[in-house]
């Protein structure tokens, strides 16, 4: 029996009120049961975006506790670790866990049952290997390095990189998941079980009486990555091999990989663009300033998922809709615009309102971050004008001109972190990551109105045809 808002409401409202809510939840009813694309690319923004809201409350009680818990000195160092280990492990897919999200749509549409398995077979055995490669390169380069680096990064990085493999397989899963438009597999994991289980742990060591150390942090978050990607991997497999029947696998590696890379050169740029700065403030300021700093882009979070949850529900219709209804793109491109700009500009003024008291709760050193969100927010509001648009340029095979964008913006972004933060340390840093979101904004939806002919940009209605 399908569920229905409408009769829930009729149910338990009074009457007066059902009759008055009653447009709201027929619309609901629309988004949770109509059958057609756009629906369904609703439905999966809708349940990202519930998963977020989840996640971010999640995230943040978290992140409070662990400061709590070890102080903002080694919260610093434990969020500098974990930043480099999440941006590495995401690298360490060479862009299949994005690609692969382009491929399993077009290669069913295509009835290409064949390269569909292929695909899922490679693309896992692929970032195993690359990533366990970048894993043992990397150790190799901190061991080397020890002597330079100060003494109490040595050996959480070393257990952090340890991650990498974990992550890649985890972020990879996803991606197979929203190829298949499975909300809750591809984002439950990474978004809820993983940093709760990471909660876990570390309270259960500190109970047996582990010291409240980064290097504790690193080890629970380690079991808890590795706990939580062995249990994603075995479900997703599971589903996939019952939707996908047995038979012969054809293999394109080098096909894939003219695809991926691109991607994966989007995926660094932008992955670099949105930690950069935490990065930067780790290697000109001590852990307190990390730490500091990493709380108010915390808070921010609440902002950025909007714009998350709408790119994970809309990235595969994106894919199928320039191979089976270019005319159809434009339209929906511009609604996917509306649905990340206003939700996020009313978050945006929420965290502004109760951001101070957010950042107490991680102690009362922390609400010196709370000036910088004045200036953070500005970048985020302009990012989210633009909706998904570097998501609408990988999907229409323009990845490699979305790739220059991201990194121009990226030396946008280390051009000015690097000039700034010595001058003006945290408020340097700020101003850096709000500049150059600004700059990916325009880029973007200049990029996409040259190459499609769509206007990306919430206050442009206006589209043109495409460039002949």
């Amino acid at each position: 029996m399908r569920f229905s808002a409408t009769a829930a409401a009729e149910r338990l409202l009074p009457p007066r009120f059902a009759v008055m809510a009653r447009p709201l939840f027929d619309r609901l009813d629309s988004i949770l049961s109509a059958p057609d694309e756009r629906a369904e690319a609703r439905r999966v923004s809708l349940i990202a975006f519930a998963i977020r809201v989840v996640s971010a409350v999640i995230a943040f009680v978290s992140q409070v506790l662990m400061a709590r818990w070890i102080g903002s000195f080694e919260y610093g160092i434990f969020v500098l670790v974990w930043t480099a280990a999440v941006i590495a492990g995401n690298l360490s897919c060479l862009g299949f866990h994005t690609s692969v999200i382009r491929f399993i749509p077009e290669f069913r549409a295509k009835h290409m049952l064949n390269e569909l398995r292929g695909i899922l077979v490679a693309s896992r055995i692929f970032v195993l290997v690359a990533s366990t490669l970048i894993t043992a390169i990397g150790a190799g380069i901190v061991w080397a390095l020890s002597d330079r680096i100060e003494n109490y990064y040595v050996a959480p990085f070393l257990i952090g990189l340890l991650c990498l493999p974990m992550i890649a397989l985890s972020d990879l899963m996803q991606g197979v998941s929203r190829a298949h438009a499975w909300a809750v597999s591809a984002f439950s994991p990474t978004y809820i079980t993983r940093p709760v289980l990471i909660l876990v742990f570390m309270a259960g060591a500190l109970a047996w009486g582990y010291p409240a150390t980064a290097l504790t942090a690193i080890v629970a978050t380690l079991a808890a990555t590795y706990a939580t990607t062995i249990v994603q991997l075995v479900t997703v497999t599971t589903r996939v091999d019952r939707k996908v029947p047995k038979g012969a696998a054809t293999v394109d590696l080098r096909g894939w990989l003219v695809v991926s890379l691109p991607i994966f050169l989007v995926e660094s740029f932008f992955f670099l663009l949105t930690n950069a700065d935490v990065l930067v403030v780790g290697r000109f300021m001590d852990p307190d300033s990390v730490a500091f700093y990493f709380a108010a882009v915390k808070t921010l979070a609440l902002v950025h998922f909007v714009y998350f949850a709408v790119k994970a529900g809309v990235a595969q219709r994106y894919s199928a809709y320039s191979h089976a209804d270019p005319a159809g793109l434009a339209a929906f491109a511009r609604e996917t615009v509306s649905w990340t700009f206003w939700p996020s500009l009313l978050m945006a003024v929420v965290v502004m309102i109760v951001g101070e008291p957010m950042l107490s709760l991680f102690g009362p050193e922390f609400t010196q971050g709370y000036p910088l969100l004045f200036v953070l927010v500005l970048g985020v509001v302009a990012r989210a004008a633009v909706g998904p648009a570097e998501s609408l340029l990988t999907m229409t095979g323009n990845q490699n001109v979305c790739a220059g964008v991201y990194a121009l913006t990226l030396a946008v972004n280390l051009g000015l972190s690097f000039l700034l933060i010595p001058i003006l340390g945290l408020w340097g840093a700020a101003i850096a990551t709000a500049a150059s979101m600004v700059f990916e904004a325009a880029a973007l939806s200049f990029t996409v109105w040259r190459k499609l002919g769509i206007a990306m940009a919430i206050f442009i209605p206006a589209t043109r045809q495409e460039p002949g």
